[in-house]
């Protein structure tokens, strides 16, 4: 319990300060957007894009371990996209958040520190390649999903207009770019990679102080289904999802199967709010989601650490 209070403690107190900000004006008015502007065009892209220039992925993959992360993520996303579609009628973009919310776990900021304080330095191959999943995979998935439907009622050229916004994603183009340097070993000259790191270190601090000023302006949504369940989706569903999947691989290397069943059950991400700002839609929900998951977290992720045997 101390382990993850520890580690969950600073996403509430950033949380907390930034709706403190907010409250008394500190910003003025569009912080928010600022703030998420900065995270989507600067400091998201260059966390992804070093995170996987770093990484030969044929080094770390794993099959058993991408199935059976991956596969929960992409269950809870389908279930996500399922429940915000029959509770609230809601289009794709919406849908996309709102799966986002449900599938996309804090592995970056709350994964890694606890893999590598359960399995030693070891424990950072299964969290760096649930980033790669997550950063590589889920979230390009729901950008697509997301322009696909903003554009597919535009007319002709639909198509199109979807490639071209696609292609146009800033974290999009770090995640090609970064698995292409990845994937051919290119190297990244040092003061580079650290002026990336630099940057890449604010995602976190600027999304969650984004969010709680946010919440100072708006509150809480009023409705709390669709929060609940897509809360439901990431504490619940999706780390289920993913002990289902483990059955199929009895043989699958214990280290690697308790960190998918670990990185599984990880509150959402800050990352979801800032996908949620910049497309403008569900973004109380989303905020909400974050807060609400982290919170419940501390004690869930507590007993499952204790039932895994890691502390």
């Amino acid at each position: 319990m101390q382990a993850i209070l520890a580690i969950a403690f600073p996403v509430f107190a950033l949380i907390g300060v930034g709706f403190w900000a907010g409250r008394r004006r500190v910003l003025g008015p569009g912080g928010t957007l600022a703030l998420s502007g900065f995270v989507t065009w600067f400091a998201l892209p260059a966390m992804l894009f070093a995170a996987l220039a770093r990484v030969e992925i044929g080094t770390i993959v794993n099959v058993p371990f991408v199935i059976v992360y991956g596969g929960s993520m992409a269950v809870t996303f389908a279930g996500g996209m399922l429940a915000a579609r029959f509770v609230s009628g809601a289009g794709v973009v919406h849908q996309s958040v709102h799966g986002l919310s449900a599938a996309f776990g804090n592995v970056g900021y709350m994964g890694i520190p606890l893999c590598v304080t359960g399995f030693g330095a070891a424990g950072i191959l299964p969290a760096t390649l649930a980033v790669c999943i997550g950063g590589g995979g889920m979230m390009s998935l729901a950008i697509i999903l997301i322009e696909y439907g903003r554009n597919r009622g535009s007319g002709r050229g639909a198509a199109r207009r979807v490639a071209m916004a696609v292609l146009r994603s800033p974290v999009l183009q770090a995640v090609a770019a970064g698995m292409l340097v990845g994937g051919l070993a290119i190297p990244v000259p040092g003061p580079v990679m650290r002026f990336l790191d630099l940057m890449a270190g604010a995602a976190g601090p600027c999304a969650l102080f984004a969010i709680g000023h946010f919440m100072s302006e708006q509150g809480l949504p009023r409705r709390l289904g669709e929060v609940g369940l897509a809360t439901a989706g990431k504490m619940l569903l999706q780390p289920l999802a993913a002990w289902g999947l483990l059955q199929f691989f009895p043989a699958m290397d214990p280290m690697w199967a308790k960190s998918a069943l670990l990185l599984a059950a990880l509150p959402s991400a800050a990352n979801c709010f800032v996908l949620a700002q910049e497309y403008d839609s569900f973004i109380e929900g989303a905020s909400a989601t974050i807060l609400l998951s982290t919170l419940l977290s501390v004690a869930s992720v507590s007993v499952l650490v204790v039932l895994l045997g890691m502390g």
